[in-house]
């Protein structure tokens, strides 16, 4: 092209005019649906948070009185809270009035309730609580479709546990993997009693994500941001012994226990409630 030519002149400006003008279209076709997807973030965030509660213990002559174990959230009628079975105590010191509890709140604002553990399927990790006082708002449960890998999902709950307050914390990442929660191993040799247990009987499929959970966040509600919908429990530390024994180090992958074997939980207690 020959800059000193006027045709070409001509066409340079409008060229680059053009492609600017394509991207331009591109952005603002696609930015409206971010800022929806945010939006329904914002909003699914706001109405689940009281719904959101921690699971501890409470011993009114501890220093401090309680101590905090994992997440929990509210179910069915608003008087049950899911939780990791792992992450409650083995005992209860009688003589100290040690008792199990949820505790919600926000900020320095905590309120405690007593909690009782009424059901518990240690095969998928989960526990049903039972707590005192007026209902708490519940979240649904159960996907709309089958989750599915690349699904954007979020979670929340308290990684830094209640030092600083209760400050739910959110996540937001995708399902990249759903895959067996025991995987054999190349040796037999490499084979823990934990994995070796979980090979026995029928694997069942976790689901993988690409955000990171910390300890505290065990028993995270894991939902559909634009519904709210929960579609599993977070769990950090009974899936890592089954799946990541080969690993050096422990990793950052976060895995969920699917939410149809909360479900089927919740549904056995209160058949044998009735």
């Amino acid at each position: 092209m020959n800059p000193s030519h006027p045709s070409d002149q001509s066409k340079f400006p409008h060229c680059w005019l053009g492609l600017l003008g394509l991207l331009g279209g591109l952005m603002l076709a696609g930015w409206p649906s971010f800022a929806v997807r945010a939006a329904d973030l914002a909003n699914t965030v706001e109405k689940i948070k009281p719904s959101i509660v921690a699971v501890g213990t409470h011993q009114p002559t501890g220093r401090p009185p309680y101590r905090f174990h994992a997440t929990g959230f509210v179910v069915g009628q608003g008087r049950h809270v899911l939780t990791n079975a792992h992450a409650l105590p083995d005992f209860l010191d009688p003589q100290s009035r040690e008792t199990l509890a949820v505790f919600i709140g926000q900020g320095r604002q905590i309120e405690r309730r007593t909690a009782r553990n009424v059901a518990s399927d240690p095969y998928y990790d989960l526990a049903l609580l039972e707590i005192d006082g007026p209902p708490l708002p519940p979240l649904r449960l159960g996907a709309a479709q089958r989750p599915r890998e690349g699904q954007t999902i979020a979670f929340t709950g308290f990684p830094m546990g209640v030092v600083l307050g209760l400050f739910p914390v959110t996540h937001t990442g995708i399902i990249s993997a759903i895959s067996p929660v025991a995987i054999p191993l190349p040796s037999a040799r490499q084979l823990d009693p934990t994995t070796i247990r979980r090979l026995r009987t029928e694997p069942y499929d976790v689901l993988q994500l690409d955000a990171t959970a910390y300890p505290g966040n065990s028993g995270s509600p894991l939902y559909e941001p634009r519904t709210g919908r929960v579609i599993g429990v977070i769990n950090q530390v009974f899936i890592k012994e089954s799946k990541e024994t080969l690993l050096e180090k422990p990793s950052g992958i976060t895995y969920a226990i699917p939410i149809r074997h909360a479900e089927a939980l919740l549904k056995r207690a209160q058949g044998s409630a009735d």
